[in-house]
């Protein structure tokens, strides 16, 4: 099991920067990827981004277009915390944040059914 814990959400003005992290603890080890989703009120769980982790061999980062060029994923493996810095944030990107991590290797994946463990998500909302 991986447990997942969310901080660094809050409210922000249009054009304003956040910094969410994730801290992970429990079998850690297993872990091949991490990654951010976002739910707004009244839609579908979004991919936002992802990195592959220690378990895995190769490391990359990939990202949805509509964050592409703003937010930038990063990871502290010796910390086993996920970061995800927000610039230039615009209204739409308000929603709860949530982390995930991936057990069996699927790569920095933009689908949520190839995430094992979730986190209870930290709120961001911005105001224009």
């Amino acid at each position: 099991q991986v447990q997942l814990v969310e901080s660094g959400g809050g409210l922000v003005q249009a054009g304003g920067s956040l910094r969410l992290s994730c801290a992970a603890s429990g079998r850690t080890f297993r872990t091949s990827a991490m990654a951010w989703f976002r739910q707004a009120p009244g839609k579908e769980r979004e991919f936002v981004a992802a990195t592959t982790w220690s378990r895995a061999t190769i490391y990359y980062t990939y990202y949805a277009d509509s964050i592409k060029g703003r937010f930038t994923i990063s990871r502290d493996s010796a910390k086993s915390t996920l970061y995800l810095q927000m610039n230039a944030l615009k209204p739409e990107d308000t929603a709860v944040y949530y982390c995930a991590a991936q057990e069996n290797y699927h790569g920095a994946a933009s689908q949520r059914d190839l995430y094992d463990y979730w986190g209870q998500g930290t709120q961001v909302t911005v105001s224009s």
